[in-house]
């Protein structure tokens, strides 16, 4: 399912409409964001974001394991494990595990450092806990009460923002965004643009921390693609964030086929996409999360043959003032 072209903008009949259970599913999230959860034997920080999509929550949340692991941390992270049939809690095999089990975000995160896959989120950290972890890092959660959190950064988009800054329904937000800035310790704004000025405003006043990053492709995949053309397709929460990105460093993306977030391929979406790319002459380019979904299934081989990933990786402008916030966090 897409997400509605009306959460994007500032007004409308269909917010308008929607108002009402947004305000009942908004005082619904914000009694759950105010209970107070268990503490876990281990530090605990969280990547998420204040809307439902992507953010760059995923790229934080590996950023954050890298900045730990040097500093002599053995960091874990611990996933919801979305799209995947396991409740866990389960330490996820990247060489056996697969999409339907784990769900992609899971299987990317392996590829860094340990990962757990737990819906019970205390049940998960206190896994890691037992296998040797020093400190857990969630991709997503920051609406979840059930873990309390030692540090969360919160991911906004620069260009997209909080789009019409209304509650589920009526707009893209998980809950208020007071309620949510609550329980954050620091803001990062990624990207350009100025869709993120009005949570940054708010951030201020309450003032948290500002930090800036972007995603930076990998310089071996973009030499690798510099002289071809070709098709991009993503399943993500903000598949244009994709595009642009792979335009903005040379890529010459000719077509592109957006999908909804989480999308499982299947064998007609890979026989299109195929046979397509083929008659265009087009290669074709993925994310690596879509492609951590198509890998491993016998259906998609062919399109798992074809595609090449963009693999990226977040930088923060103020990556001291962050190291130095983390290191005073896990102290206490």
């Amino acid at each position: 399912m897409h997400e509605p072209a009306f959460w994007w903008r500032s007004a409308g009949i269909y917010s308008a409409l929607l108002a009402p259970p947004a305000l009942i599913y908004g005082a619904i999230a914000s009694s759950r964001l105010a209970k107070t959860g268990s503490r876990a034997k281990i530090p605990v920080l969280c990547a998420g974001n204040f809307i439902l999509g992507g953010a760059g929550k995923t790229p934080t949340a590996i950023m954050l394991a890298r900045m730990l692991a040097e500093t002599g941390e053995r960091p874990f992270f611990l996933s919801r494990g979305y799209g995947g049939a396991i409740s866990g809690p389960k330490l996820v095999d990247s060489g056996s595990d697969v999409v339907a089990q784990v769900g992609d975000e899971a299987l990317l995160l392996a590829g860094t450092a340990p990962t757990v896959v737990a819906r019970n989120r205390v049940a998960g950290a206190n896994l890691a806990s037992t296998q040797g972890a020093t400190v857990v890092v969630m991709d997503d959660g920051l609406q979840n009460p059930s873990l309390v959190k030692d540090f969360t950064i919160a991911v906004v988009d620069a260009r997209r923002g909080i789009g019409n800054s209304r509650v589920f329904p009526a707009g893209p937000l998980r809950a208020p965004l007071a309620a949510q800035l609550a329980k954050t310790d620091a803001l990062l704004v990624v990207g350009q643009g100025g869709g993120g000025d009005d949570v940054v405003t708010e951030a201020r006043l309450r003032n948290l921390p500002i930090l800036h990053g972007h995603l930076v492709p990998d310089p071996t995949a973009i030499a690798a693609l510099k002289e071809r053309k070709v098709l991009a397709f993503a399943g993500i929460g903000d598949p244009e964030k994709f595009f642009a990105t792979a335009r903005s460093v040379g890529i010459a993306v000719e077509e592109c086929r957006a999908f909804p977030d989480h999308h499982r391929y299947t064998g007609e979406d890979a026989r299109n996409l195929v046979m397509h790319a083929e008659r265009a002459g087009l290669l074709l380019l993925t994310t690596e999360k879509d492609r951590a979904r198509i890998a491993g299934e016998p259906s998609l081989e062919a399109l798992a043959a074809r595609a090449r990933d963009l693999p990226v990786t977040m930088v923060v402008d103020e990556a001291d003032a962050l190291r130095r916030l983390i290191t005073t966090k896990l102290r206490r």
